[in-house]
């Protein structure tokens, strides 16, 4: 009956435990998949649900990107593949599945925007998303891309992809940490290409931004008494029943 008792109560320890240790997602809408007017031209006929911008930054639907395109102030923008004439290999879906944003990095640049609310300071935060470079249909030569990507006053820069005419560079993971200096705090990703005048366009998909796995303090001290349990539990089973 101790035994049994004890070995319940190590349980609970490490279900707190874990409760403790797991991490919050601090973005919302990081799939870019609630919007208010569908694909279009963020900040200009749809606004992409979280997310601040009045640039030439644009929301696509899956499958739709080289197709159909998205509704902008001066028609409708298309990218290069396979549906648009261009064998580069751009796939139907994003890797989240669904929406995802194209922003030009030489006309029209503003960042796209989010306030992370939930920081704390001094704490560090793994930044994960998705990207690619692609170019605009309908133009010809050799583009760049990259993204300056910023949690309140700390930039980083994705590495400068060089792409083909009429061509795509496949979608590229990257992960960025940064340190927390206020409790809330902007998270920004300003698009940046050449050359002007054959648009590049920067891609981005499943952005995630969560606290790095380091045990918190308190978590450290359950997990301590949970070992002392089952230390516990140990020396029971070699006594015995009384």
């Amino acid at each position: 009956m101790l035994w049994g008792r004890a070995a319940l109560a190590a349980a609970a320890v490490f279900v707190i435990a874990g409760g403790a240790r797991a991490q919050t997602e601090l973005v919302t809408n990081g799939n870019f998949e609630l919007s208010t007017h569908g694909p279009g031209q963020a900040g200009y006929n749809t606004t992409v649900t979280d997310w601040a911008t009045n640039g030439y930054n644009f929301l696509f639907a899956s499958g739709t990107a080289d197709a159909a395109g998205s509704p902008g102030q001066y028609g409708s923008l298309i990218l290069w593949g396979p549906q648009s004439g261009s064998a580069n290999g751009m796939p139907a879906a994003s890797p989240a599945g669904g929406n995802f944003i194209g922003a030009d990095g030489a006309f029209g640049q503003a960042p796209i925007s989010q306030s992370i609310s939930g920081l704390t300071v001094g704490e560090t935060y793994a930044l994960t998303f998705e990207w690619a470079g692609a170019q605009q249909y309908g133009f010809t030569g050799a583009t760049t891309e990259q993204w300056e990507v910023s949690l309140g006053a700390d930039a980083r820069y994705t590495p400068v992809l060089d792409n083909v005419s009429h061509g795509f560079t496949g979608w590229i993971t990257q992960t960025f940490t940064f340190t927390a200096t206020a409790a809330t705090e902007l998270l920004s990703f300003l698009a940046i290409g050449t050359p002007d005048g054959v648009p590049p366009f920067s891609l981005l998909d499943g952005v995630s931004l969560q606290a790095t796995a380091i045990p918190e303090p308190a978590s450290s001290l359950i997990l301590a008494a949970g070992c002392a349990v089952m230390a516990g539990v140990r020396r029971l089973r070699r006594r015995g029943p009384r």
